[in-house]
């Protein structure tokens, strides 16, 4: 039997953020395509039939800068650049996704803000971005607003949430000691199955976790007992208080749940020598 006729969606081409935020509107009916390391696949196995694609290609979004001890990571920066150039946790977090084909083609914004995946975790940079405390800068209905990391992940701006409703236009993320752990599976590129990151913050130290749900998550068990003075093991040990492993196609709810706390408290340990 021949496959479908699908009709062609609307390209829209943007030459500027502004261009670019004008074209997403409210994001209804739109897909984002940057890198297209998710959406292209996504697309050829007519799993996506979107009416209209929204290109980031050339809209001015791939600036990385820094001012003081303030980073600002333009939505299509790619993950190769931030692994050679951003600041930590982040460089050893890009450093680690994949091979260095994926990680030339795909997106700081586009792994923010992938969509869960079926067999494996995605997003591999939202816990390091939730420990540092990233700030979300993005348009959509109401228009452009700026906010914690925290509150666009739980909110509207996440792709499985309330659908595709923001498009990020910059992250930032202030420079303070931290440190990054993952465990990696090896195949055609590496996957992430399981991710620690924590770092010294004004507000205290903060940890999330990655590979652990559909996205990243913060550890505020660890967090409380690390500000009552518990050792970096013992705070480590209630990281299951927090988030509940999970099977997938890279490893078992069981294996995660044994080697998480011990992957807890190497971050805390590495930030505590930094």
């Amino acid at each position: 039997m021949p496959a479908p006729t699908l009709e062609a969606p609307e390209l829209l081409q943007p030459s500027s953020p502004a261009e670019a935020a004008a074209a997403f509107g409210d994001g209804v009916g739109v897909t984002v395509l940057a890198g297209g390391t998710i959406v292209i696949p996504e697309l050829t196995h007519h799993r996506l039939a979107p009416r209209r694609v929204l290109m980031l290609g050339r809209a001015g979004l791939d600036q990385l800068s820094r001012a003081g001890s303030t980073w600002r990571i333009g939505a299509t920066v790619s993950l190769e650049q931030v692994a050679q150039e951003g600041p930590e946790p982040l460089r050893t977090a890009a450093h680690r996704v994949a091979d260095p084909e994926i990680r030339r083609q795909a997106t700081i914004g586009g792994n923010l803000c992938a969509a869960p995946g079926a067999e494996a975790p995605r997003g591999d940079l939202q816990a390091a971005l939730l420990a540092v405390g990233a700030r979300i800068s993005s348009v959509g209905a109401g228009g452009e607003r700026t906010e914690s990391i925290d509150d666009f992940l739980a909110g509207d701006g996440a792709r499985g949430g309330a659908a595709d409703s923001r498009l990020v236009l910059a992250i930032e993320v202030d420079e303070v000691p931290a440190a990054y752990v993952s465990l990696g599976r090896p195949h055609a590129h590496t996957y992430t199955m399981l991710s620690v990151a924590a770092a010294r913050t004004v507000a205290g130290t903060r940890v999330a976790v990655g590979g652990c749900g559909p996205r990243g998550t913060r550890a505020p068990s660890v967090e409380r007992a690390l500000a009552g003075g518990a050792s970096a093991a013992d705070a480590a040990a209630l990281v299951l208080d927090d988030v509940t492993p999970h099977d997938d196609a890279l490893a078992s709810a069981w294996y995660r749940s044994r080697v998480l706390p011990g992957l807890v408290a190497q971050a805390l340990s590495n930030l505590e020598r930094s």
